[in-house]
């Protein structure tokens, strides 16, 4: 047996299966799926073709409404927050709170899952989201609050939603780690590229602020064809 012959066979089988199980998660499917690809190599590669998902799409969404009342209740300002539970999501939802809040705004927490999760019923990953965003709309006081949890890419996800239902800014934090790397690690990069509503993109890791500026720092980016004067609807 050629074993130099033997070796790049291996190493060619199992880096096709890695690159095509890699490319599955970025596009919005369970890591998982990586595992699986490394043992199959290039057979797995019409099962990731057939098994893809190219666009998002919602799992569940709840309303906006005054938390825990049955009217639902409209307001002048759209806010949307990438939330997974994470301190990044939890700094972000706190600057969106403290900076729109008083104005009247609704806020709408959303959060992505894979593809693979948000099919399953009895995912644990998917019960884990809603739980978080249901404990997080329970704290937000009088402002108005709904959520999502969507399914796909995260990037692609917050973009594509906040454009169907006309967010007037999106908010996500700056980093993460663990969980919140893939929903806030690449996505605010992402979005502040791509995405035309604009976006405030927190950062988490200012431990102190000036006195008149209590709220986490942040960093907005407007589209260049937003308009000039947009009526006090759209924040400056």
């Amino acid at each position: 047996m050629n074993w130099t012959v033997f070796a790049v066979f291996v190493a060619v089988w199992v880096l096709s299966g890695l690159v095509t199980g890699l490319w599955m998660a970025r596009r919005g499917h369970d890591p998982r799926w990586t595992l699986i690809a490394v043992i199959l190599g290039p057979l797995f590669v019409p099962i990731a073709f057939e098994r893809i998902e190219r666009t998002p799409r919602p799992v569940e969404t709840v309303p906006v409404a005054r938390w825990g009342a049955d009217a639902s209740d409209a307001g002048s300002l759209r806010v949307m927050v990438g939330y997974d539970g994470s301190t990044e999501a939890r700094h972000a939802l706190k600057s969106a709170l403290h900076l729109f809040g008083s104005a009247g705004a609704v806020i709408e927490l959303v959060a992505v899952v894979s593809y693979d999760d948000g099919t399953d019923p009895d995912s644990a990953v998917l019960d884990q989201v809603k739980r978080k965003l249901a404990d997080a709309a329970a704290t937000v006081g009088d402002v108005a609050v709904g959520y999502a949890v969507l399914a796909g890419p995260p990037g692609p996800c917050l973009r594509w939603f906040a454009q169907e239902h006309g967010a007037d800014t999106l908010v996500v934090g700056k980093r993460g780690r663990g969980m919140s790397t893939r929903m806030l690690g690449n996505v605010a990069e992402h979005l502040t590229a791509h995405c035309p509503v604009p976006v405030l993109v927190v950062d988490p890791t200012t431990t102190s602020n000036p006195p008149l500026s209590p709220s986490p720092a942040v960093a907005a980016r407007v589209p260049a064809d937003a308009p000039a004067d947009s009526g006090g609807d759209r924040p400056s």
